[in-house]
């Protein structure tokens, strides 16, 4: 007979709400400045998006207003937003 090899983790509920709270989204929004084509490069060269996936984020921005173009904690997202933000793109971190 196999045996699995596994092993299972467990959470306290601290940890739980710990890991809820350090979702964090980077929105990137729609404006009438830049081009579709520095948006992609922009998202490629700071979110590490391949060229489809930032394509793709560009597209929802320009139809929907907004697009959740990056998830992690706080910390992890700043310098992404700053990055963005110096480039003249609108976004912001939202919990």
């Amino acid at each position: 007979m196999l045996q699995n090899n596994y092993q299972e983790e467990t959470f306290a509920e601290e940890d739980v709400i710990e890991l809820i709270d350090d979702e964090c989204h980077l929105i990137l929004y729609n404006d009438d400045v830049n081009t579709f084509d520095h948006v992609i490069d922009t998202l490629v060269e700071v979110c590490h998006h391949t060229f489809e996936q930032a394509e793709q984020c560009t597209i929802i921005v320009h139809f929907k207003g907004k697009c959740d173009v990056k998830t992690g904690s706080y910390e992890y997202l700043e310098p992404l937003c700053t990055a963005l933000l110096d480039a003249g793109l609108s976004a912001q971190i939202e919990n």
